[in-house]
């Protein structure tokens, strides 16, 4: 990153969700730190989502191939920002969500993702924290020994644009049934440095675990985000690769800004 003030692009992948999606637009439109530009990914919805986000003053792209995987690679392609930040369009985020990326970008220089916090905003009050503690807890859980590192949010996930763009044509964007934030982390995480941006939880919804049908769906998708990447991320070998790369790292300084993807 050069001396200037990074630039922001938000992306936000959609598909008929017109009215949490105004909401979510509002709250990034109240941030004390604006992105440069937001930009909708409109899933070939059925209702007024693309509409909506026009009326925000969002930039609004058509994604025809289905699923969240091709929505969002087709915003992280169209981003300009220096930092490629993501949300899910039934997300809140805090006022002061944009300016903690940034901060923690630039307290960072060696670091090419982040992913932060969450909390639900919906369902009993009383059941969201411990609820959420152990969604993440499980997905953390679930996906480090398969990754060798801790894994992408996609509810609240940002990468420096460069970062993606040596990654973009090896993503699993045609795939609809897999998660592309765990997929993104197979990608990203190898050879860039992850971290953690600290600061407000970003708010999400707890309607994808409302019923049985949906959370089932979403395990079988995380299954499969994962064995997609075998033979050759098969965690004995991905981690062997992982362990070699970094210890070629440690031992040249140039050598490491290479593996991490930074100039």
């Amino acid at each position: 990153m050069t001396g200037r003030p990074s630039t922001v692009s938000v992306v936000i992948p959609v598909k008929d969700d017109s009215t949490e999606l105004a909401v979510c637009l509002a709250a990034l439109h109240a941030q004390t730190r604006p992105a440069e530009e937001i930009i909708v990914v409109d899933n070939a919805s059925s209702d007024d989502s693309a509409a909506t986000a026009r009326a925000h003053g969002a930039t609004v792209l058509s994604c025809l191939e289905p699923g969240i995987p091709a929505a969002s690679a087709a915003g992280y392609d169209a981003a300009t920002g220096d930092l490629i930040l993501r949300l899910d369009a039934d997300c809140v985020p805090p006022a002061c969500w944009i300016q903690d990326v940034i901060s923690a970008f630039e307290k960072q220089p060696q670091v090419a993702a982040l992913t932060g916090p969450a909390r639900f905003i919906d369902g009993p009050a009383l059941l969201r924290p411990p609820l959420v503690a152990a969604y993440l807890l499980a997905y953390r859980c679930f996906s480090l020994p398969a990754l060798g590192h801790q894994p992408l949010f996609g509810s609240n996930l940002a990468m420096r644009r460069e970062a993606w763009q040596s990654v973009r044509l090896g993503v699993h964007r045609e795939d609809p049934e897999i998660h592309d934030d765990l997929d993104l982390s197979f990608h990203l995480g190898e050879r860039h440095r992850l971290g953690r941006v600290r600061g407000e939880p970003m708010g999400i919804s707890m309607r994808p675990f409302r019923n049985a049908r949906s959370f089932q769906r979403r395990m079988r998708r995380g299954l499969r985000t994962v064995t997609i990447h075998w033979p050759q991320d098969f965690p004995p070998y991905r981690w062997r690769r992982m362990r070699t790369r970094r210890h070629g790292a440690e031992g040249s300084p140039a050598q490491e800004g290479r593996t991490h993807g930074h100039a």
